[in-house]
This record gives structure tokens, C-alpha cells and sequence, in this order.
């Protein structure tokens, strides 16, 4: 299982077989959107067949806009942009939801990703229940960035694109292995209680061997029985 982190110091990471990606604060989806459809689809190639979360480009919550200790400024439809493009792959998905540290936008996001992951189409006025305050002042199912500035220029992210494709050529393609059935061990543990067997019935090779004895085990008891010990 491969997994693809962002992280802001550009000195952290293991790179090649362990991909990181170091970005500035205060992403926005476009910026988040770029890396996602140059990235992705390249590891695919590399990596295929990929086994990996839906989650593949941002694992945690922590990257919406608001969160309390992210500081990042993606919404919901941009965070769910890569439950979109892992779909057109076409492979066995898996979800799972985790991190986060705004209640509310996680319940959110976590709405929105299942909606885009089932194909439904949800309303953006969210329905009343036991914790409608929670979502209070607007009570709507997307959230709106900030005004915060994004560091991150083109000049830096061809950068990053660039070391990224650079990293996977490094790599050799993953080539796809059939799985085959294991097959049955020559030596089979015995199926059924030997003195069951039909005694009208010639016995198999492999139970007859069992009644060879060792000829210096023989001549053993021969001795004992000939010097009076039995």
C-alpha cells in the first residue's frame, strides 16, 4: 500500500518509494487541483495495480479551509475532487474517513465524499436534526475559503510537478502478477482411519510403506528374544 502525504518542510520525507510533496500554507483547490491531475495519474502508471484509500491526495481533514490546526484552505468540493478522479480509474475502491480537527466541516466533507462516491446528488441546505446548531450561522453543506493568500506560484508548484515526475522515473513500472492457486502439497496428511479400510481391498503403496520396518530393529528383537530377555 502506497501512500502520497503532503507536508511543509521540504527536508521530511522519503522520497522515490515514499513520495512527499512539499507545500507551502494556505493551498487553494486550485493549486490542490493541479498537483491531483498531474500526480495522480502518473503514480497510476507507476504503480499499477494500486491498491490504496480513496483518500489518495488528501488523507485528512485537517487540509479544509477553517480547520483549527490545518493551515491549508481547501472546501469540501475540493477536498472530494480526488473521490472524482481516483472513480475514473476504474479499480476496487475503498474509503476511509479520518483527522480533522473542525467537527463540523469533517461531518461535512464526509457527507459530500459518500454522496460523490455513491453518484447522488445532496441539496446544500443541510436537513434538521439534533446537532443543526453545530452548523450555524449558515447551515449549509459547503463551506467558502478564506481570503488568506496562496504561496504556493506557478513557478513553485512546476517545481514540485517536475520533482515529482523525477522521483517516479526512478522507479521502475510495476508489472502485474496473475494470482494463481497454490498447489496441494505431494504429501497428504491421512484422510480417514486406516483400520476402517475394506481388508478385501489392496492397500495403497504409500500405507504399505508404513509396515516396512528397519531391518536393525528386527535383528535387535532377535537377539533380545534369543538371550532369554522376553
Amino acid at each position: 500500500l502506497k501512500k502520497v502525504c503532503y507536508y511543509y518542510d521540504g527536508d521530511i520525507g522519503n522520497y522515490y518509494y515514499g513520495q512527499g510533496h512539499p507545500m507551502k500554507p494556505h493551498r487553494i483547490c486550485m493549486t490542490h487541483n493541479l498537483l491531483l491531475n498531474y500526480g495522480l495519474y502518473r503514480k497510476m502508471e507507476i504503480y499499477r495495480p494500486h491498491k490504496a484509500t480513496a483518500e489518495e491526495m488528501t488523507k485528512y481533514h485537517n487540509s479544509l479551509s477553517g480547520d483549527r490546526l490545518g493551515c491549508f484552505n481547501l472546501t469540501v468540493k475540493g477536498h472530494a475532487k480526488c473521490v472524482e478522479v481516483v472513480k475514473t480509474f476504474n479499480l476496487p475502491l475503498l474509503m476511509l474517513g479520518g483527522g480533522g480537527y473542525t467537527i463540523c466541516n469533517v461531518a461535512r466533507c464526509w457527507t459530500y465524499e459518500t454522496a460523490v462516491a455513491l453518484d447522488c446528488e445532496i441539496p446544500n441546505e443541510l436537513p434538521y436534526n439534533d446537532y443543526f446548531e453545530y452548523f450555524g450561522p449558515d447551515f449549509k453543506l459547503h463551506i467558502s475559503p478564506s481570503n488568506m493568500t496562496n504561496q504556493n506560484t506557478p513557478e513553485y508548484m512546476e517545481k514540485i510537478k517536475q520533482h515529482l515526475f523525477e522521483n517516479l522515473r526512478m522507479l521502475p513500472h510495476a508489472t502485474g502478477i496473475q494470482i494463481q492457486a497454490i498447489p496441494e502439497d505431494a504429501v497428504h496428511e491421512d484422510s480417514g482411519d486406516e483400520d476402517g479400510e475394506d481388508p478385501d481391498k489392496r492397500i495403497s503403496i504409500r500405507a504399505s510403506d508404513k509396515w516396512i520396518a528397519n531391518d536393525m530393529t528386527v535383528s535387535v528383537e532377535i537377539e533380545y528374544t534369543r538371550g532369554g530377555r522376553y
